[in-house]
């Protein structure tokens, strides 16, 4: 199994908080058979290791009308790619920045309000970004399957 140093408790539970992290301690602990003390002494442990990041609602975007979510594909010159990265993690409109191989060192999420904030969003941030090389964009028309969290 690739997640070495969890055993099989610890997987079970970051699978039924990866369905739903509203559990409490008690549900956890009826489902897997434990106290809810033995769950709470285990998410601390998981968190104080980083495994747990942390708890969130997921936005569905499309859901709020008449917000528009893209994804961009960002290839810049080696010596700007982290004040590029750092540029885009200040901005509010990012959502979400990986560092990827391929064509473009950045792959970058971000949701605006509507169409307008979104072109406000490209040519007062990303075309004033320094060093990008190539920037491509996707707007996300619908989501047809989006996995939340690690599958164990």
């Amino acid at each position: 199994m690739y997640l070495s140093g969890l055993d099989e408790l610890d997987r079970k539970i970051l699978d039924l908080l990866t369905q739903n992290a509203r559990y409490t301690y008690s549900e956890l602990g009826e489902r897997l058979g434990i106290s809810r003390v033995a769950v709470k002494n285990r998410m601390d442990a998981l968190e104080a290791r980083g495994v747990i990041e942390g708890y969130t609602v997921i936005v569905n975007p499309q859901r709020l009308g008449s917000a528009v979510s893209c994804y961009y594909e960002i290839e810049t010159r080696p010596e700007t790619f982290a004040q590029v990265a750092a540029l885009l993690d200040a901005c509010p409109t990012v959502t979400q920045i990986y560092r990827v191989t391929g064509e473009c060192r950045l792959h970058v999420h971000a949701v605006s309000a509507d169409q307008e904030e979104m072109e406000r969003f490209l040519s007062t941030v990303l075309d004033r970004l320094p060093g990008v090389t190539r920037l491509s964009t996707n707007v996300i028309l619908s989501r047809m399957k989006d996995v939340k969290g690690l599958r164990l």
